[in-house]
């Protein structure tokens, strides 16, 4: 029996009454009726449940789900999804930059530098790939049956007791290709996969585009079965009918995880200097599958990669800027300064994941984004933004490894500025290769994406 991940209702309930607690709703009544007709929990760490249901629990999966969505919240006023509302909430919201001229030009990342951020986004994906799902526990006994705690370079099963690996298996899909014995280039992954289509939407619509454009390219570029979460379901609804940003909230408990942080990269690239038109952008593309804090997370990276995307600010005041596109009194404005607090008075940085994990664990689901944008925060604070610093630190808070690694990656090989400040031992299993299903991207080198998105970055 095929069961597809993340669509199932019976496994949307479940998601779905965790984050209306988070989000500030109270689904009590709505759960009882959902226990007492035996109904399951959502699954823990996987997409799907490994049984069907009946054909009652399903329908009635459908009717609490939206029921659900009409529960009012207590939070919308500090969380609106609304960009002018957003605006309005955030005094310090960055003013676009003077504008360019032959004595003073538009501030831009040079070819060099944008290479060293496909490359470490690449970099910080792969290293979190084989122990994406992984308990903390399990990433941390594995590394260090090797010799590789803390994390320096890739994981290897080679030396792993066979007790362990029993225990703690690496992610099916990516061991073989994503453990250091196994590294032939890089391995496909959606992590890569929506910087390219963004790169590809820049090229088409420009700057300007609308959330509809995206929804077209999707449809048009992204095969169904490479998307995952909020994306998967926003496809389904796009197939149904529902346009955005309807396509966020219709039976999508998804719609505040981690999906549209790891679409925003982009966005940062091809507005240097400008991070409130970097965050503006990435709220267009985020609003397709997600709302309020989903929302924030991707208008916050963006913003953070604007600011690093110039060459003159050290990670520090990157981060600072990214916050200041984020509603104050969010959760995850919450979730940042205390993340960031925890990263400049904790030396060892297991301390600081050990106490992210007692605070957001146990409300949160492990790709949801308040908890993994608080750790690469957290990772970029404490490593100072060196690259090797800052993704092994990311990968090994244990939470969405591969997203999380990817994004620290990004900006941290962003403000390293060049290829060659990348370690070889990271870069030279990559073999400038990248695959991919999307467009005609399938075995593009880093060099290459690089000269692509100079060009748009750099585009009047």
């Amino acid at each position: 029996m095929l069961r597809l991940t993340w669509v199932q209702p019976e496994d949307l309930l479940g998601h779905e009454l965790r984050q209306a607690r988070l989000d500030g709703r109270e689904p009590s009544a709505i759960e009882a009726r959902w226990r007492a007709a035996g109904g399951p929990d959502a699954p823990p760490r996987a997409g799907a449940s490994a049984h069907g249901v009946s054909r009652y629990l399903r329908l009635l999966a459908e009717d609490l789900l939206d029921e659900l969505a009409d529960l009012p919240s207590g939070l919308s006023h500090d969380e609106p999804t609304d960009l002018a509302r957003i605006k309005s909430l955030c005094p310090n919201w960055p003013d676009p930059p003077a504008r360019a001229s032959e004595t003073h030009p538009r501030p831009a990342p040079t070819p060099a530098g944008l290479e060293a951020a496909w490359l470490g986004r690449a970099i910080g994906c792969l290293l979190g790939k084989p122990v994406e799902k992984l308990p903390l526990d399990g990433i941390r006994a594995l590394a260090q049956a090797t010799g590789n705690w803390p994390l320096t370079t890739y994981f290897t099963a080679r030396g792993v007791p066979e007790d362990l690996l029993a225990q703690y298996p690496w992610n099916r899909r990516s061991a073989p290709t994503s453990l250091a014995e196994n590294i032939d280039g890089m391995p496909e992954d959606d992590d890569l996969n929506y910087p390219l289509l963004n790169l590809l939407l820049l090229r088409r619509h420009g700057r300007t585009f609308s959330t509809a454009d995206v929804a077209r390219l999707w449809l048009d570029e992204l095969p169904p079965g490479r998307t995952f979460t909020a994306e998967r379901v926003a496809c389904r609804n796009l197939l149904t009918g529902i346009e955005p940003p309807h396509t966020a909230r219709h039976r999508n408990p998804f719609r505040e995880w981690i999906g549209a942080l790891i679409r925003a990269d982009v966005h940062g690239w091809a507005n240097p200097g400008d991070p409130g038109a970097a965050a503006g952008q990435a709220h267009r593309d985020a609003v397709l599958t997600h709302t309020a804090n989903g929302v924030y997370a991707a208008m916050f990276t963006a913003a953070v990669i604007a600011t690093a995307a110039t060459g003159s600010q050290d990670v520090h005041t990157c981060l600072r800027t990214g916050r200041r596109v984020i509603p104050p009194r969010s959760r995850l404005a919450r979730a940042i300064d205390h993340a960031v607090r925890l990263a400049e008075s904790h030396e060892d940085f297991d301390d600081v994941v050990d106490e992210l994990h007692a605070r957001y664990s146990p409300a949160h689901h492990w790709v949801h984004a308040i908890p993994n944008t608080a750790l690469i925060a957290a990772a970029l604070t404490h490593a100072d933004g060196d690259f090797t610093g800052s993704v092994c630190r990311a990968v090994s808070g244990g939470l969405d490894t591969d997203s999380a690694g990817a994004t620290a990656g990004s900006i941290a090989g962003l403000l390293a500025g060049d290829p060659a400040a990348l370690p070889d031992r990271w870069r030279a299993p990559l073999k400038n290769r990248l695959a991919t299903t999307v467009a005609d991207f399938d075995g593009t080198g880093f060099d290459t994406l690089a000269h692509l998105t100079h060009l748009e970055a750099t585009r009047p």
